[in-house]
């Protein structure tokens, strides 16, 4: 007779209304909490747009088409959806350009075609897409109680002041990284490097890249040659997918000369919002000649995507990231970002992760707690929640494909959302230590023995937080 297993049953974790999530809600009796039901990737129908109701194939798979049509302004917008949404949506959008986006517009067709992909366009279904949610953000969805933590930063992560040449950021005793320029081909209203990526907005007036980029890179690899320390280059902007190819493996073709580096990263979301490009043959070709000379000596060479939605993963993201495998990249890899309203649930996290893994090649790798930028804060979720959803997607996935979801922490790095050393949950106030100094920190003979804050939002509080926050605003000691 096979003896009954002990089982204590776990106290429920703690929940407030404005996090709560399918995830947390009890299964039925004899029901799984999540049912897996693979789901081949489709390739939207462009043509239901009335915008686009004439492009042909060739024109949508061109990546220079995309990049002329992509969508910057309003007017662009309009011309794209015609009479599918009303003045409702417009003037909503408008609202939050004029006062509280933090980047600009700059949509690929290829990612709006995403929006609202299988049924009727219409203003409620767009509102409520979450690819919307965080692409072209609009006022409404902002928080108008705490708009932007006390906390909050425009660069939160402190990557400029650690900056030990133009545009690279020594920030881990053995990796760097290397901002090669400040423009994408798209822009998500969310971006972590909100002070320095994209147009200026109304809310903020961005920093300048002010080197030429031949003397940006030279003082990378002057950098990189006189600290043999680092191994580890993630390659990035911006977006590199913006860099003339020509100039990205000049730029790759450098690193490799460098006896000590041993990891390079490449890090584009174009991989899934334009992915077009990287099926372009002078592309694919470059890329091959990198990848073959990174083999040759021993170096492992990845691209870093980033994807936040199952909707995002089409037949188009899946041959991008095949055909970067088949010429010799080791790994394709995806690091998302945790936000309300677009992927903050064990189903939606776990829908994404089969489609990356089970249809595209792509790695689930990380996802990022939101960053503390201002104007974030109806992204963002507390710490608790993070950890519930760290719980609820384990056992599913294989586990080399089950992704870790990370607290970023000013000052701190990359932290698995369960090392924490302490957490006042009704302040919202988690505590992190570290065991390593940044390149700003040689003098600072405390840093190894500090504790280091990190804030959730503070409408997920209970009232108690939240009126302590009333009280104190800036001062939480």
């Amino acid at each position: 007779m096979t003896p009954t297993p002990s089982v204590r049953t776990a106290p429920a974790p703690r929940t407030d209304p404005a996090t709560a999530t399918d995830a947390q809600q009890p299964a039925a009796a004899g029901e799984q909490p999540y049912e897996y039901r693979r789901k081949p990737l489709v390739e939207p129908d462009w043509t239901r747009f009335p915008g686009w109701r004439d492009v042909t194939r060739d024109q949508w798979e061109s990546a220079q088409w995309q990049r002329v049509n992509c969508v910057k302004n309003i007017k662009q917008l309009r011309a794209v959806l015609g009479d599918t949404v009303d003045e409702r949506f417009y003037d909503d959008l408008a609202a939050d350009q004029a006062a509280t986006a933090t980047m600009s517009m700059l949509v690929p067709p290829q990612m709006i075609n995403t929006m609202v992909p299988f049924a009727p366009m219409s203003t409620d279904a767009l509102l409520a897409d979450p690819i919307r949610r965080y692409m072209i953000p609009v006022a409404s969805d902002r928080r108008t109680d705490w708009p932007s933590h006390p906390y909050a930063s425009r660069d939160s992560l402190h990557e400029h002041d650690m900056w030990v040449a133009e545009g690279l950021t020594h920030r881990y005793p053995t990796k760097v990284l290397a901002e090669l320029l400040s423009t994408c081909p798209q822009y998500c209203g969310h971006c972590t490097r909100m002070d320095l990526v994209g147009n200026s907005t109304p809310a903020v007036e961005k920093l300048k890249l002010t080197l030429k980029p031949v003397d940006r890179y030279d003082a990378h690899i002057a950098y990189l040659k006189a600290h043999p320390g680092v191994r580890d280059v993630v390659v990035s902007g911006g977006d590199v997918a913006n860099v003339p190819w020509r100039n990205l493996e000049s730029y790759l073709m450098r690193l490799l000369e460098i006896e000590t580096i041993r990891d390079i990263r490449l890090a584009t979301k174009a991989l899934m919002g334009l992915p077009q490009h990287w099926l372009q043959p002078e592309v694919v070709e470059g890329l091959e000649r990198v990848a073959r000379t990174a083999g040759r000596r021993g170096v492992n060479l990845a691209i870093h995507t980033h994807v936040n939605h199952a909707q995002s993963l089409t037949p188009l993201v899946a041959r991008a990231a095949q055909t970067a495998l088949d010429v010799g990249v080791r790994d394709v890899r995806n690091q998302g970002v945790l936000m309300r309203g677009v992927n903050a649930t064990a189903p939606e996290l776990l829908d994404l992760c089969f489609a990356l893994q089970g249809e595209t090649g792509i790695l689930p790798y990380y996802f990022y707690m939101c960053d503390m930028i201002p104007n974030a804060e109806h992204w963002r979720v507390p710490v608790w929640h993070a950890q519930q959803l760290q719980h609820d997607i384990m056992g599913y996935l294989p586990g080399y494909a089950t992704p870790r979801i990370v607290c970023d922490v000013p000052f701190v790095g990359k932290r698995w959302v369960h090392m924490l050393t302490e957490y006042d949950r009704e302040r919202g106030i988690s505590y992190w230590t570290k065991n390593y100094r940044t390149s700003i920190e040689a003098a600072d003979l405390e840093a190894l023995q500090k504790r280091y804050a990190y804030y959730d939002p503070i409408d997920t509080l209970p009232e108690t937080g939240r009126q302590w926050w009333d009280e104190h605003q800036l001062d939480p000691a």
